[in-house]
């Protein structure tokens, strides 16, 4: 068992759910979490916490009380936020394991408020989606502190973390980068089979594709990705603002990012339409409820 016996999350959602079940497998029993959410006992993470037996904190500060580690899985807006609410109730030298998805720039300021209250900042970017693989994910470790965490960290289930930089915001920078490809690739095969669906040429498209990159089964592959906006859009285009700004650090226009942003966001009105099957229904199902609601594709 790790050194770390008692672990904090900060946000709890899909990813704080999933790393507290994790977290209880590998024998972690002292195991708390905050999430603004708790204000309402019924709602979902309220519920989620009651039935996995995590103590459910009235206050962030109350939540990282005597925590060796704090995991903040909070949405992109909150990440500084998340940092600085706990900045005078961390004990010295916890962990403060960062794997929200934002700009470098954002993990500085993260990193710097923790530093100054006496925490080990550790910046976390999870390089795949957060299933199937879970703690074991591909993450990329940032920071002075990442190398003393990571031996601690693959205890705790984290089998899949790689140091990656000791300078805060390569590892972000790394992960940003990538979702310009992914959540970009989400947005253009929404617009692209929404489109093709309601001219009728959606198959060609398809044919097209597979045509171009035969190695992969366009169909699956399209459904999977434009449900993935669907139900994760809100969250998406959240995380590319971050994404923009982090182009637009690198002295660029962010073009494509800001773009993908809005496609990311409307998606997101149509989640129900994510639990049907069929790629063609799917996409007809978003096109019947965008006319329906007068809502500009």
């Amino acid at each position: 068992m790790s050194s770390i016996k008692r672990v904090c999350l900060l946000g709890f959602g899909e990813v704080g759910q999933t790393l507290a079940a994790d977290f209880q497998a590998a024998g972690v029993t002292q195991l708390t979490a905050f999430d603004v959410l708790f204000k309402d006992p019924e709602s979902a993470c309220s519920r989620a916490a009651a039935k996995a037996g995590v103590h459910a904190a009235s206050s962030a500060g109350e939540a990282v009380t005597d925590a060796d580690l704090i995991v903040s899985a909070v949405t992109a807006a909150q990440d500084v936020a998340a940092a600085r609410s706990v900045v005078d109730s961390i004990r010295r030298d916890a962990f403060f394991l960062d794997v929200n998805s934002v700009s470098p720039s954002v993990k500085v300021q993260s990193s710097e408020l923790i530093g100054a209250a006496g925490g080990r900042y550790v910046e976390a970017a999870i390089m795949s989606p957060i299933f199937p693989k879970r703690a074991a994910s591909p993450i990329l470790l940032g920071g002075k502190h990442a190398a003393a965490f990571q031996p601690l960290g693959q205890q705790l289930g984290f089998t899949g973390t790689q140091v990656f930089s000791d300078e805060v915001g390569r590892a972000s920078a790394a992960k940003m980068c990538r979702s310009v490809m992914i959540k970009g690739m989400e947005a253009l095969l929404t617009e692209s089979l929404l489109a093709a669906r309601h001219y009728g040429v959606e198959s060609t498209v398809i044919d097209s594709l597979r045509n171009l990159f035969p190695a992969a089964d366009w169909s699956s592959l399209a459904r999977y990705m434009i449900s993935r906006s669907l139900i994760h859009g809100r969250r998406r285009a959240e995380e590319m603002r971050e994404v923009a700004q982090t182009v637009t650090e690198a002295g660029l226009q962010p073009h494509m990012s800001a773009a993908c942003v809005q496609r990311q966001d409307w998606a997101a009105g149509f989640r129900e339409s994510a639990s049907i099957d069929e790629l063609d229904a799917m996409l007809d199902a978003v096109l019947a409820g965008a006319k329906a609601e007068k809502i500009q594709c």
